[in-house]
């Protein structure tokens, strides 16, 4: 599953002033309530085929709660049509869809269901998820998502065209800045490919998810963008990453323009940042290997920290019968299905002890081990409801100072951070 995202997601700021038009908060007689439910699912092949298995395992042992299930309707972003559904009450009681990024909005609109007000849910979603659910709670102490799966990031090389570059393609040199940055300019030079590598340079808000964020965990040793409502990324760890995504673009080793097509796939250039929806997008299309994203002295490979990409899965307030939706999420989320998902998707279930849990399919499938790996060491984005103002704030600065070199990095980031401090102070 390639990720899509659309910067119509900034809709969902206005959607927060209309929170008193929206779904009303459920009551304790929703709770109980068991009966016919509707969910939305992703509409991706793989996630569709997930979602109408599960839900025929569900019908099949539960005759009178039946679940319906559909895509989620098309729009210019998921995130979108969730918040005007919620904003008109029609939205279904379950999305396995649900970006952690808009749960603080959905929450403002009344669109949310508190999960902690199931007994045992704490306890469930916790043990599942382990220390990793802590990223998912929201600042009142609720959780507003079940923290559901993964595609942590790394990097994906071309092997033919290290090759012919001459750089070994079995073990190449890219786990410091300066490896990396050395490899980089050997390609470009060589004439093997034109770019190194080439990220989305377009001014969604998202953007950094997907360049800056990785390599700030990994050289952070995990750290979110913001923490405890404080910017985390003026910074030694901040400024290294900063000034190494630069270097890549002041040496045209990084393309700076939007590029109409899969770059990596055709050969323009020779590295990506991808997910493990990778492995099977590019199969059979690119001799590929993969490693961690760099850092500037070189951390092991166990010990590398990235962006998660993650997706959850919230019940939202319209729901009548919460009581199945309850029980509908555990199930969707058991070890069971969690192994269907990872079967039929090749995503990674937030689940603890995953490679152990599913050690028949990562024998099987072994290109996934290292993603495997890496989720249990990931970060996603800061739960607070200013979140997508700061990731906006922070990518249009980027795109000044970083790729067009318009602004110093330092000048950047402080400014950066004292408004995303401003606008993290705001009243939730």
């Amino acid at each position: 599953m390639k990720r899509v995202y659309s910067s119509a997601i900034a809709v969902g700021l206005s959607l927060t002033a209309l929170a008193g038009c929206g779904s009303s908060g459920s009551t304790s007689s929703a709770t109980n309530a068991h009966g016919p439910i509707k969910i939305w699912y992703s509409n991706n092949p793989q996630e569709i085929a997930w979602g109408e298995q599960m839900v025929a395992a569900w019908n099949k042992a539960h005759p009178t709660e039946k679940v319906s299930a559909e895509q989620v309707p098309t729009g210019k972003s998921s995130e979108e049509v969730i918040g005007a559904a919620i904003t008109a009450g029609t939205e279904p009681c379950l999305i396995f869809n649900t970006s952690p990024a808009s749960v603080p909005q959905f929450q403002q609109q009344g669109g949310l269901v508190p999960l902690n007000k199931f007994p045992g849910a704490v306890s469930y979603i916790q043990s599942r998820s382990g220390a990793t659910a802590e990223q998912y709670k929201s600042s009142d102490g609720n959780y507003y998502q079940l923290p559901w799966k993964s595609n942590p990031v790394m990097i994906f090389y071309n092997k033919k065209i290290f090759q012919k570059a001459g750089i070994n393609p079995d073990n190449p040199p890219l786990n410091t800045y300066a490896q990396f940055l050395a490899t980089a300019k050997k390609v470009v030079a060589s004439g093997a490919a034109k770019y190194a590598i080439y990220p989305a340079p377009t001014s969604e808000f998202y953007q950094p998810w997907f360049d800056f964020y990785p390599l700030f965990a990994a050289e952070s040793g995990g750290k979110e963008l913001m923490e405890n409502g404080k910017s985390q990324f003026n910074s030694p760890a901040g400024q290294q990453a900063t000034d190494f995504w630069r270097t890549l673009y002041a040496n045209n080793l990084a393309g700076k323009d939007a590029y109409n097509g899969d770059s990596f796939a055709d050969g323009t250039a020779a590295m990506a940042i991808v997910g493990p929806w990778a492995i099977s997008t590019y199969d059979n299309k690119v001799d590929w290997g993969e490693v961690p994203v760099p850092t500037s002295q070189g951390i092991p490979a166990a010990q590398t920290h990235t962006y998660s990409d993650a997706k959850n899965v919230a019940m939202y307030s319209s729901c009548k019968n919460q009581g199945t939706a309850w029980d509908v999420l555990k199930f969707a989320t058991s070890q069971e299905q969690d192994g269907q998902l990872l079967n039929m998707t090749g995503q990674m279930p937030m689940r603890t002890n995953l490679q152990q849990t599913y050690a028949n399919y990562f024998a099987k499938n072994p290109a996934y081990n290292d993603f495997a790996s890496a989720a249990s060491r990931t970060i996603g984005v800061p739960q607070l409801s200013e979140s997508i103002s700061i990731w906006q704030d922070f990518r249009n600065g980027w795109e000044k100072s970083v790729i067009s070199g318009q602004n110093s990095t330092q000048q950047f980031l402080s400014q950066t951070a004292a408004q995303a401090d401003k606008l993290a102070a705001q009243p939730q």
